[in-house]
């Protein structure tokens, strides 16, 4: 067996998912096979519960048991009134799992409601990497935090979901004019990726894996896939990167974890640090140039630069590591009390 491979626990809040489906995907019927495939490329799921009062939910019984999860029963209706227990039986089994099996690495949380959230963060705290599985609508931001990676259920891949059909009014569809929400923007990400490359890099002895990329983006925003911004595997991401001079790679220790570090050059960052050059060039006349106000003239230029898409904190940071380049000479001036930049 490998000693390396995860080892999942799967806890599903079948009513949660089950009813937040229906209600927020037109009346769509749960399904667990795209969150059994999933799970699949993350690891071997060694437990697999459901709970729910299952005389709700009978037709649901035969999906579940192909994929054999074990039912749980937890009767919802005493007397007149319902009540919700499965998340105390759920939390009470998961906590004990978790002092009784430490050969399990990881535990999925299938469920969007916030009540879980103190057991995200026990379960963290007896070392144990958390996954959540909930619905966008209905998932608390909570519990999506809390965890180390959190997979919204209707971008999972093998889900063939209807289009939500509105009725609107004739003053309703004379308006709706706008065009759909925007993807999230590539050169935010490109940001993103930046900055934690970069942090990495100072915290490291410089090399930077693929993976430990991705785990630093997840740690991040737990949340993040870059399946939102059209990519199919993390890969792929870092290679549009690569292509567009963001990133460099390089083969690593393992097949398919490439190193990840910037460019050395002819990159993006090298064309920025040309960009500052010229700009001192042409601000100095030949002579020096305030450190205060540059950032300024470089946005005139260029008015969508930023020091932080290519890593760095702040601008006196990317100025230096302009200055340890050759591109500018820096120098300390006790007069102005600022940096003066001449053209190296």
């Amino acid at each position: 067996m490998d000693v390396t491979e995860e080892r999942l626990a799967l806890f599903l809040d079948f009513e949660n998912l089950a009813i937040g489906a229906r209600e927020d995907l037109g009346g769509h019927v749960f399904e667990f096979g795209p969150i059994a495939d999933a799970l699949a490329e993350r690891g071997r799921v060694v437990v697999r519960r459901a709970y729910a009062d299952w005389t709700m939910f009978e037709s649901a019984r035969r999906d579940l048991a192909e994929h054999q999860v074990e039912l749980i029963e937890i009767p919802q209706r005493i007397g007149p009134s319902r009540k919700n227990a499965a998340d105390i039986k759920m939390s009470v089994d998961a906590v004990e799992l978790g002092f009784e099996r430490d050969y399990i690495t990881t535990f999925v949380l299938c469920t969007g409601d916030s009540d879980f959230t103190p057991l995200v963060h026990k379960l963290r705290g007896l070392n144990r990497r958390v996954i959540g599985i909930g619905l966008r609508g209905s998932t608390s931001p909570l519990l999506a935090s809390a965890c180390d990676e959190f997979l919204y259920y209707e971008s999972l891949p093998g889900l063939d979901l209807p289009q939500k059909r509105e009725r609107r009014t004739k003053k309703e569809k004379a308006a709706a004019v706008a065009p759909p929400p925007a993807p999230p923007e590539l050169s935010d990400l490109e940001k993103t990726v930046t900055q934690t490359l970069s942090g990495l890099q100072q915290s490291t002895d410089g090399v930077v894996l693929a993976s430990s990329l991705k785990r630093a983006l997840l740690r991040k925003d737990p949340t993040f896939t870059e399946a939102d911004y059209g990519f199919r595997a993390f890969g792929e991401l870092l290679s549009h990167l690569a292509e567009h001079g963001i990133l460099e790679l390089a083969d690593g220790p393992a097949r398919g974890d490439p190193e990840v570090a910037f460019p050395s050059e002819g990159g993006q960052e090298e064309q920025a640090f040309q960009l500052l050059r010229k700009v001192v060039s042409r601000a100095g006349s030949g002579g020096s140039v305030p450190l205060s106000g540059l950032k300024d003239r470089m946005r005139k230029s260029e008015p969508g630069f930023s020091e932080k898409a290519y890593g760095y904190r702040g601008f006196l940071q990317f100025c230096r590591a302009a200055a340890a380049r050759d591109v500018v000479v820096m120098a300390w001036d006790p007069e102005s009390e600022d940096y003066l930049l001449t053209p190296a």
